[in-house]
């Protein structure tokens, strides 16, 4: 399974967000694109679209389960992607911004 740590990510790398609509709208990172994994395969031209195209794709969710499959799924598609350790858990505690769609603080839930 292709891992970054948080700590190995810098500002400006293309994240994509997985969780779900009430987690994303609890907060979430500044400026992820968001697909729930529920939602993923029938919104997967929003990925190809939004991402870079020789750029690396990293995947996020609340701990790393969801975002390991999506990102297995990816990988099997061509795409670079990797899974974020830890989720959006890990990033909260290494002080990372959280925030809400109106760019308040916000939480992971």
């Amino acid at each position: 399974m292709p891992t970054v740590e948080i700590a190995d990510l810098k500002d400006g790398d293309f994240l994509l967000d997985v969780r779900e609509d009430e987690e994303w709208e609890a907060g979430h990172a500044v400026g992820a694109l968001h697909i729930p994994m529920s939602d993923f395969v029938a919104r997967y031209g929003e990925l190809t679209e939004a991402a870079p195209q020789d750029g690396r794709v990293n995947v996020i969710c609340r701990s790393g389960g969801r975002s390991a499959q999506v990102t297995m799924y990816l990988v099997q598609q061509g795409i670079d992607a990797v899974n974020v350790a830890g989720g959006m858990q890990v990033w909260e505690a290494a002080g990372r911004p959280v925030v809400t769609d109106a760019g308040a603080p916000g939480a992971v839930v």
